[in-house]
């Protein structure tokens, strides 16, 4: 019998998923001991008291509520901060993450590796646009970054006591866990898995807050877009400076024609490079500012079987 595995699962209105994804791991789990932590990231349903009523009747599952929404990495930094063993297991409440695989993440940390990972090889009930937006996505946060993020990766993985206390000393607000886990280093697997479909509910993550998550991964870890910028602001201000030279030769010439078309596009193009800029610089002065307030990731409302 293992006896020393925490599961984390943070939950957002998955009322209907609670008991599916306990049962689950309760079958899956049989013959280990473990402790089983669900986070409620500010639900609007019954979430949590859901949570609450399996904690009354099975000692091994405890909860936490938060005061509202603070998201879905926080809700995992709050569990790994409250598991008390020495492997930790993160996955989501919807069902597609199997619990079939927690066997082979605890293997191959008994073979010596800190980190286990897992990689979607296909997803029921995705579409077209999702998986190519995703592939798209990563091509681009590994080109744009010094770490290395395999595609199709999720936050399903296995931590042992050691990478997670690691983890644990990295206190940024904004926070994102892969690229983090990538950038911690220690010895790292990976595993393969067909993710199923949601046993129910909708996913959570709209394309606003996919997009959002995007771009937190890219400025969280690379610099590069502003530099980016600034190299697009040298090859505008050479073009620039080659039109203006044509404009004064042409106008020495006695050929110059008076038209609003040329103007118009190159103050669209220049104000557009100029936003573009602004909006870059913009995005890291924000994590600046989110720093230094050195506010608390997130507020615990309620908690039950600790």
């Amino acid at each position: 019998m293992f006896e020393d595995l925490s599961i984390i699962i943070p939950a957002y209105n998955e009322e209907k998923n609670i008991v599916f994804i306990y049962e689950k791991i309760k079958a899956v789990l049989e013959q280990y001991s473990y402790e089983l932590i669900f986070i409620d990231d500010g639900s609007s349903d019954s979430t949590f008291d859901e949570i609450t009523k399996i904690a009354k009747v099975d000692n091994r599952v405890k909860g936490i509520s938060f005061s509202r929404n603070f998201g879905h990495q926080i809700a995992l930094l709050a569990g790994i901060k409250k598991a008390s063993k020495n492997l930790i297991v993160m996955m989501d409440a919807d069902g597609q993450h199997p619990p079939e695989l927690i066997p082979d993440l605890i293997q191959k940390s008994c073979d010596g590796f800190d980190i286990v990972n897992t990689r979607r090889l296909s997803t029921k009930g995705i579409g077209w646009f999702k998986r190519l937006s995703s592939r798209m996505y990563y091509r681009i946060l590994n080109g744009l970054t010094d770490i290395r993020i395999e595609y199709a990766s999720s936050d399903f993985r296995l931590l042992t006591r050691k990478a997670a206390n690691a983890f644990l000393k990295m206190e940024e607000q904004n926070r994102f866990t892969r690229g983090m886990i990538s950038w911690m280093g220690f010895k790292q697997a990976i595993i393969e898995y067909d993710a199923k479909e949601r046993f129910a509910g909708n996913s959570k993550y709209t394309l606003r807050k996919m997009f959002r998550f995007a771009t937190e991964g890219i400025t969280s870890f690379s610099v590069k877009p502003l530099k980016i910028s600034f190299y697009i602001g040298l090859i505008a201000l050479f073009v620039g400076s080659l039109y203006a030279a044509y404009a004064i030769v042409v106008y020495f010439l006695g050929k110059a024609v008076m038209g609003w078309t040329s103007t118009l596009l190159t103050i669209l193009f220049l104000g557009g490079i100029q936003l573009l800029g602004i909006g870059i610089l913009g995005e890291y002065i924000a994590k600046i500012y989110n720093e230094i307030k050195k506010r608390p990731h997130y507020f615990i409302k309620d908690e039950c079987g600790f």
